[in-house]
């Protein structure tokens, strides 16, 4: 057996929740590629190591075999890597990370990660939204940047380390509710609720609509993800946000996703930060970290 190491991270977190989406959610993966490393890490094993029963998923006695030996390599993994950050200076010191408030939900697995790694290592975390973040990028308050459209003027290192895909939301009796393959010309004259103007969801949002000859509607405007959610479940209207934002409603069918043709709108989260800035050991490990996480 030629199991890869990302194969078994990606079985012990499926192992863990139970769920493919929730595992994808928590490596920020899609649900169609983790459901293919575990059937592929399967065919390698030769043997079922998930089962089906009604909606809910169980690991089989192989699954359970599985799980406790990723379960037991990934530690010593993560204690080898913590044995390495000793030697290279990482036993102290401090990570400074600022995101955009769509990120809060993303931000926290990935910190997750690196501080079980880094033990020794205090982090910080500012979110705040797309403005409030360039300014401190601007003033050079923290280590490094998570955002997902980069300003053009922005003098920056920076590369993408996972997919960020905005979903079309409504509330599920909404009439587009169980339609397929929608026109977008259809969605002329719907309500939106947006994200404060400048917002890079927001930006993403219009330039869909303008590419389809459509203005939004906007009936209101709130500078936060969840005040959006509970609107749209209220009826209030429709609203484009992360996926991630919004990945346990869907869950729990209090919203739904309408297939609008052209969504979701793929967009990717990056990492940035100021050119010509010496980065800290920390940083720098939080950086290798992102790498080699990209799918």
């Amino acid at each position: 057996m030629q199991a890869s190491l990302r194969q078994l991270q990606i079985f012990e977190a499926v192992g863990r929740e139970l769920s493919y989406t929730r595992a994808a959610e928590a490596l920020h993966l899609t649900q169609p590629a983790v459901f293919t490393q575990v059937r592929t890490l399967e065919e390698q094993i030769g043997a079922e190591l998930i089962e089906r029963i009604g909606k809910r998923l169980f690991l089989t006695e192989a699954g359970e075999t599985v799980l406790a030996s990723a379960r037991d390599v990934l530690g010593e993994m993560a204690r080898m890597e913590a044995r390495l950050a000793e030697i290279r200076g990482l036993a102290t010191g401090r990570l400074r990370l600022a995101a955009v408030s769509t990120a809060q939900y993303d931000a926290p697995a990935l910190l997750g990660t690196f501080c079980r790694a880094h033990p020794g290592i205090e982090v910080e975390l500012k979110v705040g939204n797309r403005s409030e973040l360039l300014a401190r990028f601007a003033a050079n308050e923290d280590d490094l940047y998570i955002l997902g459209t980069l300003p053009d003027a922005l003098e920056a290192e920076h590369f993408a380390f996972a997919k960020n895909p905005l979903v079309l939301i409504a509330p599920p009796d909404h009439r587009l509710a169980r339609a397929r393959a929608i026109a977008p010309d259809q969605l002329g004259g719907e309500p939106f609720v947006m994200r404060e103007k400048g917002s890079g969801t927001r930006i993403a949002t219009e330039r869909f609509l303008s590419a389809h000859g459509l203005a939004p509607k906007v009936r209101l405007e709130l500078g936060a993800n969840a005040a959006i959610r509970h609107a749209v479940i209220a009826g209030l209207g429709i609203a484009v946000l992360s996926r991630s934002t919004v990945a346990l409603e869907l869950e729990l069918g209090r919203l739904v996703a309408l297939d609008v043709t052209g969504f979701p709108i793929e967009r990717l989260w990056h990492v940035a930060w100021p050119r010509g800035k010496r980065l800290s050991p920390a940083a720098q490990a939080f950086l290798a970290q992102l790498r080699a996480a990209r799918p």
